[in-house]
């Protein structure tokens, strides 16, 4: 078991959004040995930082001559949370390089120091779910899986990759679901339609859903296993400190619909629910899933037992000590 109130650790991507929601939670385990890496640009995720403990932060493309010239001294703990997460994004080459070239030779540089290695996979990967959604780390498995998009491809190569070379033996890697909660502000469209709902309302009085374009889905009954980032971070600090190693699914284990999410963020705001529908864009539509429900069987075999936040109560917390009074984690 590791200490984590006395160990060392990098968090890849800890400017952004799970990855800072991390970070948060290791300061209220009395962890503050941190290095923060990510690339700032021009987004305002800094904001999510300053009210965070840390001892270093480094742009992720003077990472590797860091590390390379033994700079940033030695890690217990490596979280990996720095990619690439727009299901949008259309260039194979610059995911390829980012999601999973860039973890090969994190892995590698950790279990080489002899650094525990956790790095986010995603429930992308699973595609449309045919194939069910289990976290099996067996190389047979795995290659039935087919991503709908780029990035759930990028993330399922590495997976592929860990478990040709023997490696889920020795890291883990968590296939996060819906996750949504404080910190999410500068992700753009991939906000979760919890954040963007909040704008909606506020501005119009209503929240728009996609129509459903199958027969045995109603509008807004596409169901989603949606996650409280509070909830996300516990989960993968457990695996982290327990030492367990292989693929984990990081979700709720509940389907909801969009229609109750709404009416979750309607409830928060004490609001009457106002819901309209429209057309989904037609290059998503074969790439959309309709349904997501994550087996966290085997996370509760690694002795997880806290109960996660039933949707409305996280909606609630997000909507209430959050989005209205434009607080971060920390802040």
């Amino acid at each position: 078991m590791l200490d984590l109130s006395k160990a060392r650790v990098m968090v890849t991507g800890g400017a952004g959004f799970i990855g800072s929601a991390l970070v948060w939670a290791l300061n209220q385990r009395g962890c503050d040995s941190i290095v923060v890496v990510d690339i700032l640009g021009e987004s305002d995720k800094w904001r999510h930082l300053r009210p965070l403990r840390f001892e270093d932060y480094v742009e992720a493309a003077d990472l590797a001559d860091r590390l390379s010239h033994k700079r940033l001294g030695k890690f217990d703990l490596v979280l990996h949370m720095g990619a690439c997460s727009s299901t949008t994004e259309t260039d194979a080459e610059y995911l390829t390089h980012n999601n999973y070239e860039y973890t090969k030779d994190l892995a590698e540089y950790s279990m080489k120091s002899g650094a525990r290695f956790v790095y986010a996979s995603s429930a992308a990967t699973y595609g449309d779910g045919s194939a069910e959604m289990s976290d099996s780390a067996e190389l047979e498995y795995l290659h039935t899986l087919r991503p709908l998009n780029m990035y759930g491809y990028s993330k399922h190569l590495f997976d592929v990759h860990a478990a040709h070379n023997g490696w889920l033996d020795k890291i883990a890697g968590l296939k996060f679901f819906n996750v949504f909660g404080p910190n999410e502000d500068h992700k753009g469209d991939m906000r979760s339609l919890v954040h963007k709902a909040y704008g909606q309302v506020a501005e119009t009085g209503r929240i728009r859903l996609f129509h459903s374009h199958r027969d045995d889905y109603g509008h807004g009954e596409q169901q989603r296993d949606f996650l409280y980032v509070k909830d996300a971070v516990d989960m993968t600090l457990h695996v982290a400190a327990g030492g367990h190693n292989g693929l984990f699914n990081i979700g709720s284990g509940v389907a909801s619909t969009w229609n109750a999410l709404a009416s979750s963020v309607f409830s928060a705001l004490s609001k009457d629910p106002r819901i309209e529908y429209f057309d989904m864009p037609a290059e998503l539509r074969e790439k959309y899933q309709y349904f997501t429900q994550a087996d966290i069987s085997r996370l509760r075999k690694t002795g997880y037992t806290r109960d996660v936040f039933p949707l409305v109560d996280a909606v609630g917390d997000y909507v209430r000590n959050y989005l209205v009074p434009g607080k971060h984690l920390g802040g």
